[in-house]
This record gives structure tokens, C-alpha cells and sequence, in this order.
């Protein structure tokens, strides 16, 4: 089966439809056994060193993945998906574009889709039929997240593993899905975690490993993975294209925050870890966040794939304390 790689979440059921492999580059990125290898490796080929690690770890799992085509999502997303386009485009990779309109825009959106459609040779029967099942699997991965934040059954590096994976499916639904049970099947066993501090964390996934692990060993857990729970598409909708519209990650900061406040007072939320990426425009984000959430904000500034770093465990240390003062 041909492989189809994507630079963001992209409404994937038309890749099902079509009979090809999904393949988000983010997730061979990070998981890739030298991720920072593939940075170095992006750098000696001319990539600057002050551009986003995901531009340039995306550019390098490209070539060593073999996926000769891919989908780059070029509003909604990176500044610099442009850019990549054009370099990979001169590797011989066949690079089309997605677009996620600014305005939110139900037309425009589905115009977009209805393009993508017609690269791959699928109609609306096929793609809504894709849907059906895709939604049975998310709907899977919607009680691995209810677990964790409301029968407390499930770390929050684990809510964020399979609700990063729902992007692509791990390239093959039926697999990820036999995956999914399995975990459901051994979590329900499980006693409730006793950790006495609950965190949101918002903003891209890590760059960094250990985190979620850090913070438990210190008494706190994620309850609450904000743009990885939106891959997932969590809201049950029936409209291929209104749920794509209500995804949140490509649009403005406003639409984000009515969601990230619902799910911070549902979830019972006592602080949050905003993570924003070395060189990302999404920082500046940052500061609209600290001025409409109302609870106590730690902002975690990653570059490049590695451990948690001792700075970075100092001033969590100390946001916790905070908290556990509060």
C-alpha cells in the first residue's frame, strides 16, 4: 500500500477512504531511535539553526522513511510548512497543500477537503464510510481519556500516547484499535491513582521525554492533554467538515481557550504547563493565555529532543510547591 505522509492532522478519514497509509511525520520524528540525529542531519543540508526542531526533523523523516508523497498543511499550522514544501519538492517528493480556512469558514473548508479528495480519486460515500469507523476507535481513545481524569485509572503520559496516535492511527486503524481494547482491557483493573495535584497540559506535544513521568514522581499527574485530545476529535460529531471546524488546533487562540477553560473546570484542574516550541510563532501565544485562564501557569520552552533538562526540573519543582501551597 502506498505510504501518504502529512505535516499536521489532516482530516485523515479521506486518506482511509483512498486505501493508502496515513503517516504523520511528527510521530516518525520523535519516535525515530535518534531523533536528534535526523535534526543534524536537516542542519548539514543548509536548514538554519534557529528554525523549529519539528520543521527540521519532519524534513530528514521524510527522506529516511521512504514516503515519496505527503500532504503539507500549509494554513492552520508552521510558518514554514512553505518552505519544506519547496526543499522536499526538489528531493522528488510529490508535496500537495491543505489549508485550513482562517475564518473558520464551513465552505472554504469544505472545498479544501473536497480537493484532497480529488488527489486521492475518493467521493463522500467512501470518505463518510471511513468515518464511521474511525469514530468507533476514537471513541475508544475517548474512555482511555476518560480514565484518566475522572476514574484516575490512567497516567497522562499514557492519555497522551493514544491520543497523539489518533492522528495517523498508527498507519493502520485495525491494529491500533486491537491496541486501543487491549488497554482498556487492563486499565479498567486498575486501582485509583492517588496523585494529589492535577494538571492541564496545553500547547504542541513535547519535544522532550520524561516529562509526565517527572511530574508524578513528584505527586502531580496530567489529567488534561489539550492539542493532543483534539486530534482525537472529541466532540462526537456527525459532519465530516463541521468537525473539522470545530477542531480547535489551526484556529485563533480564542476558539482554544473556550475549550481549554471548559475542560480546566470539568477536569478539576489546579495549574497548567503551557508548552511552547524554541522558535515557534505559538509562543507569543503565551501571553494571551496568562490573561484568560484562571488558574496559576508554568510555560515550558523546548528546542531540541532529550531529556527533561536540570533547569527545567527546578522550576517545576517550584510550581508544584506553589500549588501544593494554594
Amino acid at each position: 500500500m502506498q505510504r501518504v505522509g502529512f505535516t499536521s492532522t489532516i482530516p485523515v478519514e479521506v486518506l482511509v477512504a483512498a486505501g493508502v497509509i496515513p503517516v504523520d511525520l511528527n510521530n516518525i520524528f520523535i519516535t525515530h531511535p535518534n531523533s536528534q540525529l535526523l535534526i543534524d542531519d536537516a542542519e548539514l543540508a543548509g536548514f538554519p539553526r534557529n528554525v523549529c526542531a519539528w520543521i527540521k526533523g519532519i524534513y530528514s523523516s521524510v527522506l529516511v522513511s521512504g514516503v515519496t508523497e505527503m500532504i503539507a498543511v500549509t494554513e492552520g499550522d508552521c510558518s514554514y510548512t512553505k518552505a519544506l514544501m519547496e526543499v522536499l519538492s526538489l528531493q522528488g517528493v510529490r508535496v500537495y497543500s491543505f489549508a485550513y480556512p482562517a475564518a473558520r469558514d464551513a465552505a472554504a473548508l469544505r472545498m479544501e477537503i473536497e480537493k484532497l479528495m480529488s488527489h486521492l480519486g475518493v467521493g463522500w460515500d467512501e470518505v463518510n464510510q471511513a468515518k464511521r469507523r474511525l469514530d468507533r476507535i476514537r471513541a475508544k481513545v475517548h474512555e482511555i481519556d476518560r480514565r484518566c481524569w475522572e476514574l484516575d485509572q490512567v497516567t497522562g503520559e499514557e492519555d497522551h500516547y493514544f491520543q497523539v496516535c489518533t492522528s495517523d492511527l498508527n498507519g493502520d486503524p485495525d491494529a491500533f484499535e486491537a491496541e486501543v481494547d487491549a488497554f482498556l482491557a487492563e486499565a479498567s483493573l486498575r486501582p485509583a491513582r492517588k496523585e494529589r495535584i492535577r494538571l492541564a497540559y496545553l500547547g504542541v506535544p513535547p519535544i522532550l521525554t520524561g516529562l509526565y513521568g517527572f511530574l508524578e514522581r513528584l505527586g502531580a499527574r496530567v489529567v488534561f492533554n489539550e492539542t493532543q485530545r483534539q486530534f482525537s476529535m472529541p466532540y462526537g460529531i456527525d459532519d465530516l467538515v463541521e468537525q473539522y471546524l470545530a477542531y480547535t488546533y489551526p484556529y485563533d487562540i480564542f476558539h482554544r481557550i473556550e475549550d481549554i477553560s471548559r475542560e480546566i473546570e470539568a477536569r478539576r484542574v489546579d495549574g497548567v504547563i503551557h508548552y511552547v516550541q524554541s522558535f515557534c510563532f505559538r509562543q507569543i501565544e503565551d501571553m494571551v493565555l496568562r490573561k484568560s485562564i484562571g488558574v496559576p501557569i508554568l510555560t515550558l520552552e523546548g528546542d531540541k529532543p532529550g531529556d527533561v533538562d536540570a533547569r527545567t526540573k527546578i522550576r517545576i519543582e517550584g510550581f508544584l510547591e506553589l500549588l501544593e501551597d494554594r
